[in-house]
């Protein structure tokens, strides 16, 4: 295991330079770049600037020079300064705007993470254990509505039920009282109800995927000759379904652990904005309509890392979870 790990290592660094340099191509791919997208912006506004003024503007943040010149500075600084570069939308340090919604981000997401399993889990097993009766018909059809349903339409509705019942808008996480006075513990029970928007639309899309492939490997499982010896030495169905069955059940589920890793650094996008979160989603887009190369680039390189370390992760879950990939590599 640990030369297995190791050999994963080796391969990180090459993997992110790789990685990285596609980023930074494919986002500069798009013709123009931030002077010409301010120019519109100010164009849009009335305010005309010469070609001259955007050349300038050009120079001053060093978009004159090829895309692979600024990909080499970037880079440049980030490993000997740590500085990630200058958000051009923001007028700040790039890392400055991220760790402004990184905690938030953070938080909502990793909420909506382990509400998602917690849900699906339970869920997954007793469909599988009690397959085509009511219950498990009921539970695919809840599932399979609640992956259908797009999240933006599922929180605008939700926001509008809320809005009819209470005569409160939840729009956002933090009402315009919150952020004059701060978080006041009167105030804790109105932003928990705000929390649990995008807690349940955000949540929802992605337990239908976890129930089906829950229920569908323990239902695999349980067919298994190992699960019918066990049944007829007398182990008892709770230890048979969650010692055994489950724990195999479990592979595909932690083999998502690099997109889940990814979902929690960004969030959902469409739906943040909607709901008016101030979360990292909103940002990058953004950051990907001005053409704010480096803040954009930062968030998705952060986001790849994301994921290959995700994927590390996922393996050596799996083969702690599951005996038969370490006999397998070791042979």
């Amino acid at each position: 295991m640990l030369k297995y790990i190791g050999k994963r290592l080796l391969l990180f660094i090459p993997t992110i330079f790789i990685i990285s340099v596609v980023i930074f191509f494919i986002i500069q791919l798009p013709p123009g770049d931030y002077a010409t997208s301010y120019a519109a912006a100010m164009a849009a506004e009335g305010e005309i600037m010469t070609p001259e003024q955007i050349q300038e503007l050009r120079m001053q943040f060093g978009l004159d020079k090829p895309w692979y010149i600024q990909y080499f500075n970037w880079m440049a600084d980030i490993i000997t300064k740590g500085d990630f570069g200058y958000s051009f939308e923001y007028g700040r340090a790039v890392w400055d705007v991220i760790a402004q919604y990184l905690p938030l981000t953070l938080g909502i997401s990793f909420v909506i993470l382990v509400f998602q399993y917690a849900v699906s889990l339970p869920i997954g097993i007793y469909c599988a254990n009690h397959q085509y009766s009511v219950g498990d018909y009921i539970w695919s059809f809840i599932g399979f509505i609640g992956t259908a349903t797009p999240n933006f339409l599922l929180a605008i509705l939700v926001m509008y039920f809320i809005y009819v019942k209470t005569g409160t808008m939840y729009l956002g996480l933090f009402s315009t009282e919150m952020l004059q006075n701060g978080m006041r513990p009167e105030y804790i029970p109105e932003f928990l109800g705000r929390c649990l928007i995008p807690i349940l639309v955000i949540g929802t899309s992605g337990t239908c995927s976890i129930i089906r492939t829950v229920r569908a490997q323990m239902l695999d499982e349980q067919a298994r000759q190992y699960t019918l010896t066990a049944r007829a030495k007398g182990c008892s169905e709770a230890t048979i379904t969650y010692k055994y069955c489950l724990r195999a059940a479990m592979n595909p589920v932690v083999s998502g652990l690099s997109g889940a890793l990814r979902t929690i650094f960004s969030g959902s996008t469409v739906s943040a904005i909607v709901m008016n979160m101030a979360i990292l989603g909103p940002v990058l887009l953004t950051a990907l309509k001005s053409q704010d190369m480096y803040l954009a680039g930062t968030i998705v390189l952060v986001q790849a890392i994301l994921v290959v370390v995700g994927t590390l992760l996922s393996d050596i879950a799996l083969a702690w979870l599951d005996p038969r990939i370490r006999f397998s590599e070791r042979s």
